[in-house]
Order: structure tokens, then sequence, then C-alpha cells
């Protein structure tokens, strides 16, 4: 089991308050915001795949924007945090935070899970 000393010693700090604290970056400054590239973006935290670039959209909310994950590696949480209800997105196999669901997004499932580029690591396909 990994400790929080751990995680600290790992993860950047920006990385630590988002996937350890549940933080969220600021709007159009991640770094995977705008990546095109082909691949699959994986829990920075872990390693865990869990979305692929097929997936990823331009939502223009300044957030990573998926409209479908890897349903066998993210679990679902209410949130009531901020005086809002809204759905916590997590790894599930480190915990750690990645975001949130909203009902916003395009077809084919109508879901945009809007994911902090510093929850994310990038895996280039081959």
């Amino acid at each position: 089991m990994t400790t929080e000393k751990d995680w600290k010693t790992k993860l950047t700090k920006e990385q630590y308050r988002v996937l350890r604290e549940k933080g969220t970056e600021l709007p159009f400054t991640g770094k995977l915001l705008h990546n095109k590239e082909k691949g699959a973006y994986m829990c920075a935290g872990c390693g865990t795949e869990l979305f692929s670039s097929d997936t990823k959209y331009d939502s223009h909310c300044g957030w990573p924007s998926f409209y479908e994950a890897n349903k066998n590696n993210i679990e679902l949480k209410e949130d009531r945090s901020l005086g809002m209800t809204r759905i916590e997105v997590i790894c599930k196999k480190c915990g750690g935070h990645l975001g949130h669901l909203f009902d916003d997004g395009p077809k084919p499932t109508g879901k945009r899970y809007c994911i902090n580029s510093a929850a994310l690591e990038f895996e280039k396909k081959k």
C-alpha cells in the first residue's frame, strides 16, 4: 500500500494536489488539453489505462474531455463539495481523483469526462 509520504515523493506537487487532495488545475493550463496524438491516457499515479485518444474531444471547457472511459479502471462517486452535486471520477486502482463526469457530452454516450491533465500521463500509440 502506498503511503502519503510515498505519493509526495513519486508525484509532482500539482499531481499530488489533484490526485491525492482532490484539487482542480486551472482551466486551459493542462499539458494534455490540446494533445491530438493517438494513444492511451494513463493514471499519473499508478499507470492504469483510463481513456483512449479515440474518445477525446474538444469540449471548450478548459480540461481534457472524453466521451467514454475504460469503465473497468474507474470508479464514480457522488461529490457534494463546493455546494454542488457532481459525479467524481476516481482511478479504481490507486484511488486518485481524476476529475468529474457530466451529462452534456457528444454522441454516442452523451457523457463528458472532464479530467485534469495533472492526473494523466499519455502513452503514444506505437
